[in-house]
C-alpha cells in the first residue's frame, strides 16, 4: 500500500505519510550526499504562512497546516478523513453560493490535466463553531502532486483569505469620485499579494524558464503601475506605459489604440523604441489593435505558423487585448516580439494584468481631463459673471476708493465673493463686501442675486445698514433664494457741521463677516470687531445692529473677504494680525497701492477668492 492509499484508508496526516515512506524504504531524510541540511517537509508544510490543504484525488482531506486551520477556525480532528465539501459545506442561507461547483471543477481540472490551476477570487463562506457562517473571499490555487510515474496522487490546495482586500476594494470604489488615493493603495495591496502568490507558485512549478519570465514580468508590472500613477494626461501615460511595459515584457514594439468619445476611427499610438508615433486606425481594420479594440483578444505565438505575418511586418508574435474600465470598452493594448513567443497561461495573465492597469490609468486620466475641462468652463463662466457685476467704484468728493477682485488659482474654486460701492439718494456713499458660501456656479449666481437685490433695497429703503440688511434677509427668505452669505454693509455720511471740518461718520452693520480695519491718520490700526450678527439666509427675523464712529481726513477703511486673511496652516486670529501689521506698514501708500500690496503680501498663492475695498478720507482743499 502506497503513502497516498495509506492516507485514504487511515485518515493519516502529512506527518504520517512521511513515517509510512520511511517504513516502505523511502528515506525522506536522504541528503543525496550533498552534506546540506535535509528539509523536514512535514514541518515546513505545517509552519508555512500560507494556508495549505492536502487532498486525495477524490477530495478527501489528508492534512491541513496551521495557517489553514486558523483561517477556517477548524482542527485536524474535525476535518482529516472527511470529504472536502462535507467539512466545508455551502452556506444554506446563500442560495447564490457557487463555491463548491467552482472549486470542484478547478480541483478536477488540476487532477485530470496534471497542471496547476489558479482560480479567480471566490466567495466561500466558512462554518463557524457556533453553527453560523462567516462571509469569506478567497484566492485559490490547486496544484497536483505526482508520483515517479507521473500519476496524480495528491492535490495541494492553497487558498489565501482576501476578505479584507475585497472589503477595502468595495469601499475604495465608493470613494473613487473623491479621489484615487485609496483605490491605488488597495490595488497596490493586490499587486503585492499577487507577487507573493506567484512566488509561491514558482516554487511548485517545474519550469525554471517560465518562473523567471513570470517573475520579471510581474516585477515590471509593479514598476509600471507605480509609474502610471503619476501620469496626468494620456500622452504622458502612454509614454510611461511604453517605457516600462516594453522593458518588463522584453517586447520589441507596443501600441495603444483608443476609441474616440463619439465612436468612429481609433487613435493609434505605437512605439518601437524610437519614441511614440500617433496616427489614425480605421475601426474596421483587420490589424490586431483594431480587433482587440472591438472587444476580442488576439494572441499569436508565431505569425508564420498562422499565415498572418503580413499584418505586422517585422513582428513574429503579438498579444492584443481589449482595454475595459467600468464595463466600457476604451480601446486596446498590444505588444509584439520580433521572435516567436510562448503564450502560456501565466504569460496571458500577466498581459491581461498590464491591460487592466492600462485601462484603469487611461480611464483615470481621461476623467481627470474632462473634470478639468468642465472646471475651466465653470470657472470662466463664473468669473465672467463676477467681473461683469464688479464694476468700477464711484469717486465722491474727498473720498478715494480702490477695489480689487482676484479669483482663486484653482480652476475648480469659483467663489461668490463680491464688493460694491455706490452713492445713495441722500448723498451718502454705500460700501459692501460679501461672500456667498460655496465655490461653484451656484455660489456665483447667488452672489449676483444678492448683490443686485441689496443695491435695490439700499436705494429704496430710507434707513441705516442694519435696516437694509434686515430687509435683504427677509427678501432672501420670501423669494426663496437658497443661499447663505456673510456681508458688511457700511455708509459714509456727512452732515453740514461735519462738512465744515472735513469729517464724516461711518455707520455699518456686520452679518457674520470678518471685521473691517480702520487705519487712522494718526494712531494705530483698529479692527472694528464689534459683535457680529447672524449671517444672511438663516433667520429672516434675526435682530440686526449697527455701529457708528467718526472718520477724519486721512483715515483709511479696509473691507475684505476671508480669502485675504485665512490660510490652511494658521487660524483666523493670526491672519487678522498679519492684516493689521501690513496696513500699519503701508499706511502712507495710496489706496491703489495699498490694495495691490495687501493682495501680494497676504494672499500670494491665491488659494481662495478675494474681494477687497479700500476707502480713504481725502483732506479738503483749503
Amino acid at each position: 500500500m502506497g503513502a497516498v492509499d495509506a492516507a485514504r484508508s487511515t485518515n493519516r496526516t502529512a506527518d504520517d505519510i512521511v513515517v509510512e515512506e520511511r517504513r516502505s524504504g523511502q528515506d525522506p531524510s536522504a541528503d543525496g550526499g550533498t552534506g546540506l541540511p535535509v528539509p523536514d517537509w512535514a514541518r515546513i508544510f505545517h509552519a508555512a504562512p500560507a494556508p495549505f490543504l492536502l487532498l486525495t484525488p477524490d477530495l478527501v482531506i489528508v492534512s491541513a497546516n496551521e495557517a489553514r486551520l486558523t483561517a477556517t477556525a477548524t482542527t485536524l480532528e474535525d476535518t482529516v478523513g472527511r470529504h472536502l465539501f462535507d467539512a466545508f459545506p455551502l452556506n444554506p442561507d446563500d442560495p447564490a453560493a457557487d463555491g463548491i461547483a467552482n472549486l470542484g471543477a478547478s480541483l478536477a481540472l488540476a487532477r485530470d490535466t496534471g497542471r496547476p490551476v489558479t482560480m479567480a477570487i471566490q466567495k466561500y463562506d466558512i462554518p463557524m463553531p457556533d453553527g453560523t457562517y462567516e462571509e469569506r473571499f478567497w484566492a485559490p490555487r490547486n496544484v497536483p502532486i505526482t508520483d515517479d510515474e507521473g500519476r496524480v496522487v495528491l492535490l495541494l490546495h492553497r487558498s489565501d483569505d482576501v476578505t479584507d482586500y475585497i472589503t477595502a476594494r468595495d469601499e475604495a470604489q465608493q470613494e473613487a469620485a473623491r479621489g484615487q488615493d485609496r483605490v491605488e493603495q488597495v490595488e497596490s495591496d493586490l499587486y503585492a499579494r499577487t507577487r507573493e502568490l506567484e512566488q509561491s507558485n514558482r516554487e511548485l512549478r517545474t519550469s525554471v524558464e517560465r518562473e523567471q519570465r513570470t517573475a520579471r514580468a510581474l516585477a515590471g508590472l509593479a514598476t509600471t503601475v507605480s509609474a502610471l500613477a503619476a501620469a496626468e494626461s494620456v500622452p504622458e501615460l502612454l509614454e510611461l506605459l511604453f517605457a516600462h511595459g516594453r522593458e518588463a515584457l522584453h517586447a520589441d514594439t507596443a501600441a495603444v489604440a483608443l476609441r474616440a468619445p463619439g465612436g468612429g476611427d481609433l487613435r493609434l499610438t505605437r512605439d518601437g523604441g524610437t519614441g511614440p508615433r500617433t496616427g489614425v486606425l480605421p475601426a474596421g481594420s483587420p490589424l490586431p489593435m483594431a480587433v482587440a479594440a472591438a472587444g476580442r483578444r488576439v494572441l499569436t505565438a508565431d505569425a508564420l505558423g498562422t499565415g498572418t505575418a503580413d499584418l505586422l511586418p517585422g513582428v513574429r508574435a503579438w498579444a492584443a487585448l481589449p482595454l475595459r474600465a467600468g464595463g466600457r470598452l476604451l480601446g486596446s493594448w498590444t505588444v509584439g516580439w520580433a521572435d516567436p513567443r510562448p503564450m502560456d497561461d501565466d504569460d496571458v495573465r500577466v498581459l491581461e494584468a498590464y491591460a487592466a492597469q492600462c485601462a484603469q490609468a487611461v480611464d483615470r486620466v481621461t476623467r481627470l481631463a474632462e473634470e478639468r475641462r468642465r472646471a475651466s468652463a465653470t470657472r470662466s463662466l463664473a468669473e465672467s459673471l463676477q467681473r461683469s457685476l464688479l464694476t468700477d467704484p464711484p469717486q465722491p468728493d474727498h473720498l478715494g476708493i480702490a477695489v480689487r477682485y482676484r479669483p482663486a488659482a484653482q480652476e475648480a474654486q469659483v467663489g461668490g465673493d463680491w464688493y460694491d460701492a455706490f452713492v445713495s439718494r441722500d448723498g451718502a456713499t454705500t460700501l459692501v463686501v460679501g461672500d456667498v458660501t460655496g465655490h461653484d456656479r451656484t455660489a456665483a449666481a447667488g452672489m449676483a442675486q444678492l448683490r443686485n437685490l441689496l443695491r435695490g433695497i439700499a436705494h429704496a429703503v430710507d434707513g441705516g445698514p442694519a435696516e437694509v440688511l434686515g430687509a435683504l434677509d427677509r427678501a432672501v427668505h420670501d423669494l426663496q433664494i437658497p443661499t447663505l452669505a456673510t456681508a458688511v454693509l457700511a455708509r459714509v455720511e456727512q452732515d453740514p457741521a461735519q462738512a465744515a471740518d472735513g469729517e464724516r461718520s461711518l455707520r455699518w452693520s456686520n452679518a457674520g463677516h470678518p471685521p473691517p480695519v480702520l487705519v487712522p491718520a494718526a494712531g494705530s490700526p483698529l479692527l472694528l470687531d464689534r459683535p457680529r450678527n447672524l449671517l444672511l439666509g438663516v433667520d429672516p427675523d434675526a435682530r440686526r445692529t449697527e455701529h457708528v464712529l467718526s472718520l477724519h481726513p486721512g483715515d483709511t477703511l479696509v473691507l475684505y473677504t476671508d480669502g485675504l486673511v485665512e490660510r490652511r496652516d494658521s487660524d483666523l486670529d493670526e491672519g487678522l494680525d498679519r492684516l493689521v501689521t501690513a496696513v500699519t506698514e503701508l499706511a502712507g501708500e495710496s489706496v491703489e497701492t495699498l490694495a495691490d500690496e495687501l493682495l501680494l503680501r497676504l494672499a500670494p498663492e491665491g488659494d481662495d477668492d478675494v474681494a477687497l475695498l479700500v476707502l480713504r478720507v481725502v483732506p479738503q482743499d483749503g
